[in-house]
Protein backbone atom coordinates (compact mmCIF):
# COMPACT_ATOMS: atom_id res chain seq x y z
CA UNK A 1 0.00 0.00 0.00
CA UNK A 2 1.49 3.49 -0.97
CA UNK A 3 2.10 6.19 1.43
CA UNK A 4 -1.23 8.22 -0.34
CA UNK A 5 -3.18 5.25 0.53
CA UNK A 6 -1.98 4.88 3.77
CA UNK A 7 -2.47 8.21 5.49
CA UNK A 8 -5.72 8.11 2.92
CA UNK A 9 -7.05 5.95 5.12
CA UNK A 10 -6.27 7.94 8.30
CA UNK A 11 -3.75 5.15 9.34
CA UNK A 12 -0.73 6.56 11.72
CA UNK A 13 2.71 6.50 10.01
CA UNK A 14 6.05 6.35 11.83
CA UNK A 15 8.74 7.85 10.03
CA UNK A 16 12.71 6.82 10.91
CA UNK A 17 14.59 10.08 10.21
CA UNK A 18 17.92 9.81 8.57
CA UNK A 19 20.94 12.08 8.49
CA UNK A 20 24.04 9.91 7.53
CA UNK A 21 24.51 9.43 3.96
CA UNK A 22 25.51 5.60 3.64
CA UNK A 23 23.71 3.32 1.78
CA UNK A 24 24.02 0.44 4.32
CA UNK A 25 22.87 2.75 7.23
CA UNK A 26 19.81 3.65 5.49
CA UNK A 27 18.97 0.06 4.69
CA UNK A 28 19.18 -1.09 8.22
CA UNK A 29 17.36 2.00 9.56
CA UNK A 30 14.45 0.95 6.67
CA UNK A 31 14.44 -2.42 8.58
CA UNK A 32 14.17 -1.38 11.94
CA UNK A 33 10.39 -1.30 11.62
CA UNK A 34 8.95 1.90 10.61
CA UNK A 35 7.11 2.13 8.39
CA UNK A 36 9.05 5.18 6.68
CA UNK A 37 12.60 6.91 6.56
CA UNK A 38 12.84 10.38 6.10
CA UNK A 39 16.59 11.33 4.32
CA UNK A 40 17.36 14.66 5.40
CA UNK A 41 19.22 17.29 3.28
CA UNK A 42 18.63 20.35 5.52
CA UNK A 43 20.16 19.33 8.86
CA UNK A 44 21.52 15.65 8.18
CA UNK A 45 24.47 15.07 5.62
CA UNK A 46 21.89 14.20 2.98
CA UNK A 47 23.11 14.94 -0.64
CA UNK A 48 21.73 14.04 -4.34
CA UNK A 49 23.67 11.23 -5.22
CA UNK A 50 22.54 10.00 -1.49
CA UNK A 51 19.31 10.05 -1.79
CA UNK A 52 19.63 8.67 -5.37
CA UNK A 53 21.07 5.88 -4.16
CA UNK A 54 19.12 5.20 -0.74
CA UNK A 55 15.71 5.07 -1.72
CA UNK A 56 16.45 1.78 -3.74
CA UNK A 57 17.33 0.62 -0.52
CA UNK A 58 14.32 1.92 1.64
CA UNK A 59 12.11 0.12 -0.91
CA UNK A 60 13.87 -2.93 -0.56
CA UNK A 61 13.05 -3.03 2.85
CA UNK A 62 9.46 -1.99 2.57
CA UNK A 63 9.63 0.90 3.81
CA UNK A 64 8.46 4.73 2.37
CA UNK A 65 11.07 7.04 1.14
CA UNK A 66 10.55 10.48 2.04
CA UNK A 67 13.13 13.68 1.57
CA UNK A 68 13.66 16.70 3.26
CA UNK A 69 15.01 19.14 0.92
CA UNK A 70 17.23 22.36 1.86
CA UNK A 71 15.55 25.35 2.26
CA UNK A 72 14.86 26.87 -1.29
CA UNK A 73 16.08 24.05 -2.55
CA UNK A 74 12.24 23.06 -5.13
CA UNK A 75 14.77 22.15 -8.12
CA UNK A 76 15.76 19.18 -5.26
CA UNK A 77 11.80 18.10 -4.57
CA UNK A 78 11.40 17.26 -8.43
CA UNK A 79 15.10 15.16 -8.12
CA UNK A 80 13.83 13.81 -5.44
CA UNK A 81 10.31 12.78 -6.76
CA UNK A 82 12.43 11.33 -9.78
CA UNK A 83 14.26 9.50 -7.63
CA UNK A 84 11.14 7.37 -6.32
CA UNK A 85 10.21 9.12 -3.20
CA UNK A 86 7.13 9.40 -1.80
CA UNK A 87 6.53 12.52 -0.51
CA UNK A 88 9.14 15.73 -0.26
CA UNK A 89 9.24 17.83 2.62
CA UNK A 90 10.22 21.62 2.55
CA UNK A 91 11.34 23.84 5.19
CA UNK A 92 10.53 26.71 6.48
CA UNK A 93 7.43 27.88 4.20
CA UNK A 94 6.67 30.87 5.72
CA UNK A 95 4.26 32.36 2.87
CA UNK A 96 1.88 32.13 0.09
CA UNK A 97 4.38 32.29 -2.06
CA UNK A 98 7.36 29.85 -0.79
CA UNK A 99 3.96 27.53 -1.18
CA UNK A 100 2.97 28.39 -4.26
CA UNK A 101 6.96 28.04 -5.73
CA UNK A 102 7.08 24.28 -3.84
CA UNK A 103 4.01 22.80 -5.10
CA UNK A 104 4.50 24.17 -8.52
CA UNK A 105 7.69 21.61 -8.31
CA UNK A 106 5.66 18.65 -7.09
CA UNK A 107 2.86 18.56 -9.52
CA UNK A 108 2.67 18.03 -12.90
CA UNK A 109 0.67 20.68 -14.78
CA UNK A 110 -2.10 21.86 -15.11
CA UNK A 111 -1.87 21.65 -11.13
CA UNK A 112 2.65 22.63 -10.93
CA UNK A 113 5.36 22.80 -13.33
CA UNK A 114 7.28 19.89 -12.65
CA UNK A 115 8.96 18.39 -15.85
CA UNK A 116 8.43 15.19 -16.91
CA UNK A 117 11.38 12.56 -16.58
CA UNK A 118 10.46 9.31 -13.91
CA UNK A 119 13.25 7.36 -15.53
CA UNK A 120 14.07 5.93 -11.62
CA UNK A 121 10.82 6.39 -9.67
CA UNK A 122 8.98 4.30 -12.33
CA UNK A 123 10.94 1.27 -12.33
CA UNK A 124 11.42 1.47 -8.22
CA UNK A 125 7.41 1.92 -7.41
CA UNK A 126 7.10 -1.13 -10.53
CA UNK A 127 5.02 1.38 -12.64
CA UNK A 128 5.75 0.06 -16.30
CA UNK A 129 2.59 2.72 -18.03
CA UNK A 130 3.61 6.16 -17.93
CA UNK A 131 0.31 7.77 -19.35
CA UNK A 132 -0.81 6.03 -15.86
CA UNK A 133 2.05 7.29 -14.25
CA UNK A 134 0.98 11.11 -15.50
CA UNK A 135 -2.65 10.47 -14.83
CA UNK A 136 -1.93 9.03 -10.84
CA UNK A 137 1.44 10.47 -10.17
CA UNK A 138 0.05 14.44 -8.51
CA UNK A 139 -1.99 12.35 -6.06
CA UNK A 140 0.44 9.65 -4.93
CA UNK A 141 3.50 11.68 -4.17
CA UNK A 142 2.68 14.42 -1.15
CA UNK A 143 4.17 18.16 -0.87
CA UNK A 144 4.23 18.82 3.17
CA UNK A 145 5.18 22.35 3.80
CA UNK A 146 6.74 23.11 7.44
CA UNK A 147 5.45 25.41 9.68
CA UNK A 148 8.21 26.61 11.98
CA UNK A 149 7.68 29.84 12.51
CA UNK A 150 5.31 32.84 13.63
CA UNK A 151 4.79 34.25 9.67
CA UNK A 152 4.06 30.39 8.51
CA UNK A 153 1.28 29.81 11.44
CA UNK A 154 0.12 33.43 10.67
CA UNK A 155 -0.40 32.31 7.08
CA UNK A 156 -1.08 28.48 7.11
CA UNK A 157 -4.64 28.54 6.28
CA UNK A 158 -3.86 30.52 3.05
CA UNK A 159 -0.56 28.02 2.86
CA UNK A 160 -2.82 25.04 3.23
CA UNK A 161 -5.22 26.70 0.56
CA UNK A 162 -2.62 26.62 -2.22
CA UNK A 163 -3.49 23.57 -4.95
CA UNK A 164 -0.89 20.97 -4.89
CA UNK A 165 0.05 21.64 -1.12
CA UNK A 166 -0.98 18.17 0.45
CA UNK A 167 -0.21 18.62 3.82
CA UNK A 168 2.23 20.44 6.71
CA UNK A 169 4.96 19.33 8.99
CA UNK A 170 5.14 20.89 12.27
CA UNK A 171 8.79 21.27 13.79
CA UNK A 172 8.55 21.81 17.03
CA UNK A 173 11.81 22.95 17.78
CA UNK A 174 11.94 25.57 15.52
CA UNK A 175 8.64 26.64 16.75
CA UNK A 176 9.34 26.82 19.97
CA UNK A 177 12.51 29.54 19.84
CA UNK A 178 9.84 31.32 17.16
CA UNK A 179 7.35 31.36 19.78
CA UNK A 180 9.30 33.00 22.40
CA UNK A 181 11.43 35.22 20.38
CA UNK A 182 14.58 33.19 20.12
CA UNK A 183 14.76 33.06 23.43
CA UNK A 184 14.12 28.83 24.25
CA UNK A 185 14.33 26.09 22.14
CA UNK A 186 12.02 23.62 23.87
CA UNK A 187 9.86 20.99 21.89
CA UNK A 188 7.93 20.11 25.30
CA UNK A 189 6.81 23.55 25.72
CA UNK A 190 3.60 23.85 27.21
CA UNK A 191 2.85 27.36 25.27
CA UNK A 192 3.25 26.19 21.67
CA UNK A 193 1.29 23.04 22.31
CA UNK A 194 -2.78 24.75 21.61
CA UNK A 195 -0.60 26.43 18.63
CA UNK A 196 0.72 23.12 17.05
CA UNK A 197 -2.92 21.34 17.57
CA UNK A 198 -4.58 24.39 15.83
CA UNK A 199 -2.04 23.21 13.08
CA UNK A 200 -3.49 19.82 12.60
CA UNK A 201 -6.82 20.93 12.91
CA UNK A 202 -6.84 23.40 10.27
CA UNK A 203 -4.77 20.91 7.96
CA UNK A 204 -7.59 18.21 8.40
CA UNK A 205 -10.57 20.70 8.30
CA UNK A 206 -9.04 21.85 4.41
CA UNK A 207 -8.21 18.14 3.91
CA UNK A 208 -4.87 18.47 4.03
CA UNK A 209 -2.62 15.99 6.37
CA UNK A 210 -1.26 17.18 9.48
CA UNK A 211 2.37 15.83 10.33
CA UNK A 212 5.06 16.36 12.49
CA UNK A 213 8.66 15.39 14.11
CA UNK A 214 8.39 14.00 17.65
CA UNK A 215 11.39 14.37 19.20
CA UNK A 216 10.26 13.03 22.38
CA UNK A 217 9.16 9.71 21.34
CA UNK A 218 6.06 9.42 23.79
CA UNK A 219 5.08 12.82 22.44
CA UNK A 220 3.66 10.79 19.66
CA UNK A 221 0.01 9.58 21.47
CA UNK A 222 -0.48 13.32 22.13
CA UNK A 223 0.23 14.28 18.51
CA UNK A 224 -2.06 11.78 17.31
CA UNK A 225 -4.88 12.80 19.80
CA UNK A 226 -4.40 16.30 17.77
CA UNK A 227 -4.98 15.03 14.35
CA UNK A 228 -1.55 13.98 13.28
CA UNK A 229 -1.33 10.94 11.40
CA UNK A 230 2.73 11.00 9.71
CA UNK A 231 4.83 11.21 12.84
CA UNK A 232 8.90 10.83 12.39
CA UNK A 233 11.26 9.98 15.77
CA UNK A 234 14.54 9.75 16.22
CA UNK A 235 18.09 9.43 14.14
CA UNK A 236 20.65 7.18 13.46
CA UNK A 237 22.46 8.21 16.52
CA UNK A 238 19.54 8.18 18.55
CA UNK A 239 18.82 4.39 17.42
CA UNK A 240 22.64 3.62 17.90
CA UNK A 241 22.64 4.98 21.36
CA UNK A 242 19.31 3.40 22.70
CA UNK A 243 20.07 -0.09 21.22
CA UNK A 244 24.51 0.14 22.58
CA UNK A 245 22.92 0.62 25.82
CA UNK A 246 20.67 -1.77 26.17
CA UNK A 247 22.97 -4.18 25.17
CA UNK A 248 25.89 -2.95 27.04
CA UNK A 249 23.36 -3.44 30.28
CA UNK A 250 22.44 -6.39 29.27
CA UNK A 251 25.70 -7.40 29.37
CA UNK A 252 26.82 -5.90 32.73
CA UNK A 253 23.68 -7.22 34.18
CA UNK A 254 25.29 -10.69 33.29
CA UNK A 255 28.36 -10.53 35.18
CA UNK A 256 28.08 -12.14 38.27
CA UNK A 257 24.66 -13.30 37.90
CA UNK A 258 23.66 -16.52 39.77
CA UNK A 259 24.88 -19.60 38.13
CA UNK A 260 27.53 -18.26 36.00
CA UNK A 261 30.71 -20.14 35.85
CA UNK A 262 34.30 -19.67 36.62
Amino acid sequence: MSLAARLGAGEAVFSAWSAIPDSLTVELVAGLGFDAVTLDMQHGGHHEDSVLRDIAGIRLRGAHPLVRIPVGRFDMASRALDFGAEAVIAPMINSVDDARAFAASMKYPPKGGRSWGPSFAMPRSGATNQQNWLETANHETFSFAMIETRAAFAAVDDILGVEGIDGVLVGPSDFSIAWTGGRVVDHTLEDIMPAIASIAGKARAAGRHAAIYAADPQLAGRYHAMGYRLIASGSEAAYMAQGGSSILAAMRSGIGAPGQSL
